[in-house]
């Protein structure tokens, strides 16, 4: 007998589900303005400053906060319904948004309330990470992850690409109030668009269900415990190389002798190689994409090598398109990390994983400005970042390879 929600597993099928099509639309409504906004602010603290470092650490602050949030706030997506948190989370990145478009806010403040925006994050994507599978079903799951992934880098490509004309037309504080906007009509179509659910965590789960701190040792055992869990969180890690040339977008196109409105374009390559390579894996089945993880995970870093022939703007571009491609490998490791987390400790073991991603990308953004400064030249530290992303994924694929069948049959 098949499952109600079960039934079909393509991305149609997927899109028949009421509640589904509420959380893509909420996603993709708020990946632009955010996205709109990130770019806003890089663009600014560059043109101020002229610094690469200073770029890129105003960039990685958009990431940062979430090592933070992500593992000891995430919890609450499991402690409380998860559409209530994913409101509320919403409603508060809102208001403070709002606050940061006020054109008099200085932007020591505006980095500042960006700080907090960020720490209201992973307890949103916490929830709905969790929430996906039950809205779903196990069949439906991966098509609806594969379709969240697209939407996000979709998102990215829209935010990104025109997000330079955009805040060239509306200013800084404009682009800002796009975001806050974004937020608000998001958290509207969650309240009205999902039905409430009851918190995963119930009293029969043990006299420490509803303590905060129990809850984050017992994410963090689950995911310390299992190899599997440990090495697909590794290998999603590896964007920490990947992430490099997005955090030098800006003075790598000065280096090339382009403007800023090529670096629009740069940020836009890896998202619309992503869309591409994901597209391109759902004709690859099931278990041969689970066994090929360690493998798309080197060739993802593995194109920044070519950063050696000092490429010009076009073929940066290209390098970093085929770099996305790859990296659509993070759809089917997010889906195999689900399928391997029991539902009530899933909100906490997925933040404890987005926080390790989330932080790895910041460490990699930072990392990669204060380098460029350091030695001078854009171009080598993106390439030097292709070397070292290579050999270390290089050994997560060798691990991969010994517990991967483990993992196709489990899962």
């Amino acid at each position: 007998m098949t499952k109600r929600g079960d039934a079909g597993s393509g991305s149609r099928a997927a899109f028949g589900v009421a509640e589904f099509r509420v959380l893509w639309c909420a996603s993709l409504t708020s990946i632009v303005g955010d996205q709109l906004a990130r770019l806003a602010l890089s663009i600014v603290v560059f043109q101020r400053t002229g610094s690469p470092a200073w770029t890129a650490l105003t960039y990685a602050l958009t990431m940062l906060p979430g090592l933070l949030s992500g593992v000891l706030l995430t919890g609450l997506a499991d402690r409380y319904p998860r559409r209530t948190v994913m409101v509320c989370s919403d409603l508060l990145r809102a208001a403070l948004v709002a606050v940061m478009a006020v054109p008099a806010v200085p932007l020591p403040l505006v980095v500042a309330l960006l700080v907090l925006v960020q720490l209201a994050e992973p307890p949103f994507a916490a929830a709905q990470g969790a929430l996906l599978p039950l809205v779903l079903g196990e069949r439906r799951y991966e098509a609806g992850q594969s379709i969240h992934l697209i939407t996000h880098q979709v998102g990215l490509l829209l935010g990104f690409a025109g997000g330079g004309l955009v805040v060239a037309w509306l200013g800084t504080s404009g682009a800002l109030a796009v975001n806050a906007v974004t937020f608000g009509l998001s958290a509207l179509l969650l309240r009205f668009g999902l039905r409430r659910r009851p918190a995963s965590l119930t009293p029969s789960d043990g006299p420490d269900a509803d303590r905060w701190w129990a809850g984050v040792r017992a994410g963090a055992g689950l995911v310390w415990h299992d190899r599997r869990l440990r090495l697909l969180i590794a290998i999603g890690c590896l964007a920490t190389f990947a992430v490099v040339p997005e955090g030098l977008a800006a003075p790598f196109s000065q280096e090339a002798g382009a403007g800023v409105a090529e670096v629009g374009v740069l940020l836009a390559a890896d998202p619309a190689g992503m869309v591409v390579g994901a597209l391109l894996l759902r004709f690859v089945p099931s278990a041969a994409r689970v066994r090929l993880l360690g493998v798309l995970a080197v060739a993802t870093v593995l194109p920044l090598l070519g950063y050696f022939l000092a490429p010009g703007l076009g073929f940066a571009v290209g390098l970093l398109a085929l770099s996305g491609a790859f990296s659509a490998y993070q759809v089917t490791a997010g889906a195999t990390f689900v399928r391997l987390v029991p539902d009530r400790r899933r909100g906490q073991a997925l933040g404890f994983a987005r926080t390790s991603l989330v932080a790895a990308q910041g460490v990699g953004v930072a990392g990669g400005g204060l380098v460029a400064q350091w030695t001078g030249s854009t171009t080598g530290t993106i390439a030097a970042a292709g070397a070292a992303g290579t050999v270390l994924a290089l050994a997560a694929a060798v691990s991969w390879s010994r517990v991967s069948t483990t993992v196709t049959t489990d899962g």
